[in-house]
């Protein structure tokens, strides 16, 4: 016992010993490096398998979603606007039946005037201007303004 005692004491048994178990520590940690890689790339590449396959089969029905609720929206929006329009007639025709805001409107509009007064029209002088110039095929007759306007189209054709 006591030479196994020495043995095992002894430096080139100890370094020996220490050189074993180092090896036997690498290649396990060799080996469970390269298993756990295997076995996390094979468990990614499933995982983004199955991502991929959950993106692209909800990804139509979340557009058609979207795009379905932004109709909702526009078509309730329109209903609003023309629930408001409905309101709006509702009110111009109540008034329209109040006989004095149908005088006023006539008058105002069609210019005119009860027995008795004075209707006058103001005329803008640019406006007058801008009219006469416009009136010069006014004074002629129309067949006159019929041939002068084929006369044009012919020459802008050419």
């Amino acid at each position: 016992m006591a030479v196994k005692d020495r043995d095992r004491f002894s430096t080139a048994t100890r370094i020996k010993l220490l050189g074993e178990q180092t090896a036997a520590r690498v290649y396990r940690s060799q080996t469970k490096r390269q298993a756990r890689r295997s076995r996390l790339t094979g468990r990614a590449a499933l995982l983004a398998l199955v991502l991929c396959t959950l993106i692209v089969a909800l990804a139509y029905p979340m557009r058609q979603y979207v795009s379905q609720r932004a109709d909702i929206a526009d078509l309730e929006r329109e209903k609003q606007q023309a629930s408001e329009r409905v309101e709006q007639l509702r009110d111009l025709k109540a008034r329209w039946q109040d006989d004095a805001y149908a005088e006023q409107q006539i008058r105002l509009r069609l210019h005119y005037v009860l027995p008795g007064e004075t209707g006058y029209v103001v005329i803008d002088p640019d406006v007058v201007r801008q009219s006469r110039a416009d009136l010069g095929a006014a004074d002629r007759p129309w067949y006159s303004n019929v041939w002068d306007g084929v006369d044009k189209s012919d020459a802008a054709s050419q």
